[in-house]
């Protein structure tokens, strides 16, 4: 888990909300307090004096109540250490009085856990890479709810039905340790080729395609290399010529390159720059993020939208769905940001400068067609898998 060492960004638009439980505002960035306008809200049920809420988008605005919230909070994927969700639980904690449970899996970890438990769902709502989120619904494993502000995120990363909905974007980018560079004499990765250099492939590790950041990762380098959704065959080439060189497919790397053991890793804007701004693990000045095109100058960094539905069947509706306004609110949104994970509602707010310079990003940076790749996807993630000889393929 990460500290900032910045100070708070300057936002535009409308302010934040504040305060303790219960305390709430009237603007549609928040979820609103019903009742008399006393601010004690209205009472619910049996439980008198419960706050209630106004949440939700056009069909699905609606009230909640306190009364039904439950004592934990379960959402997949929402964790400390990833996209700054542990501010994100903190804050919702402390202005509604409910805790999320610290769920530790990616997304397709997720989408597995939750089909296995579609008869009996354990959580409220799937979080993740949005195209895994996209694979639930066509499973018929989701439900309808807007939250507030869905009018805000544009029409091409959120469903008509309500369904999913884009909460941020992050885009694949390589990670190294700049002191260590410096200090072996390696130069700086400029392109995808850098990275098969035995010194540096030596000491690299890769996400496993079956997590988004990693599946965003091989098609970054598939991309960079002239491949397809429908061809994946130059990123299977890729991968086993760094594995061949020692290079390794695992998760949870921060340690790793903290300590030295890791020099290099792929993974996404947010990650680098978060350890290397906020992180007390690590020095500024030792760490470096870049965007790197194809060897030929091909776009080599893909753009992946990540996003949330609520879950057909869910435990604690109520409490859920307040939870999805305050993530869309710019107070959540803002939360995203000052990890370096750039939120979809970007536009509204003040962007820090330490993120790369945005000619780096129309240079390298590239989108694909989403729903090729949510028909696509599971095989494209079985083929690189078994292609590389990964375990678990």
């Amino acid at each position: 888990m990460t500290h900032s060492r910045r100070g708070a960004l300057s936002l535009t638009g409308a302010a934040l909300a504040a305060g303790l439980a219960g305390c709430v505002t009237s603007s549609d960035d928040t979820a609103t307090a019903a009742g008399d306008g006393s601010g004690e809200g209205s009472e619910s049920g049996g439980n008198s004096g419960a706050e209630t809420y106004e949440v939700g988008h056009g069909d699905s605005q609606t009230t909640v109540s306190a009364a039904s919230f439950p004592e934990k909070l379960f959402v997949y994927a929402v964790q400390t250490g990833w996209s700054n969700w542990g501010a994100q639980m903190k804050a919702f904690e402390q202005e509604y009085g409910v805790p999320l449970n610290d769920d530790q899996r990616t997304s397709g970890e997720a989408l597995s856990d939750l089909r296995a438990n579609s008869q009996d769902p354990t959580h409220s709502a799937y979080n993740g890479g949005y195209t895994y989120g996209i694979l639930a619904m066509e499973d018929g494993l989701t439900q309808a709810y807007k939250p507030k502000n869905w009018d805000k995120v544009p029409e091409k990363l959120k469903t008509d039905n309500g369904h999913m909905t884009a909460t941020r974007r992050m885009t694949t980018t390589v990670t190294y340790r700049k002191d260590i560079y410096e200090e072996e004499g390696i130069e700086p990765p400029e392109t995808w080729e850098d990275l098969r250099r035995e010194e540096i492939a030596a000491k690299t590790q890769y996400q496993p395609p079956n997590a988004a950041v990693g599946l965003a990762g091989a098609i970054s380098i598939n991309n960079a290399y002239g491949g397809s959704l429908e061809d994946v065959q130059p990123v299977i080439d890729y991968y086993n010529d760094v594995k061949q060189k020692g290079a390794v497919f695992a998760g949870n790397v921060e340690q790793k390159f903290t300590k030295g053991e890791v020099h290099t890793f792929v993974e996404y804007d947010y990650t680098g720059l978060d350890l290397k701004y906020n992180a007390d693990s690590i020095g500024e000045d030792q760490v470096e993020t870049r965007l790197l095109t194809g060897p030929d100058g091909e776009k080599g960094a893909l753009n992946q939208p990540y996003g949330y539905g609520m879950l057909k069947g869910a435990p604690n509706p109520e409490a859920c769905k307040l939870f999805m306004d305050y993530v869309l609110s710019l107070e959540g949104q803002r939360k995203f940001l000052d990890a370096f994970v750039r939120p979809i509602r970007a536009p509204e707010l003040e962007m820090p400068e330490q993120f790369p310079a945005q000619s780096r990003y129309e240079e390298t940076e590239f989108q694909v067609d989403y729903t090729k790749l949510v028909n696509e996807q599971e095989s494209i993630i079985s083929e690189i898998g078994q292609g590389v000889g990964l375990t678990g393929y």
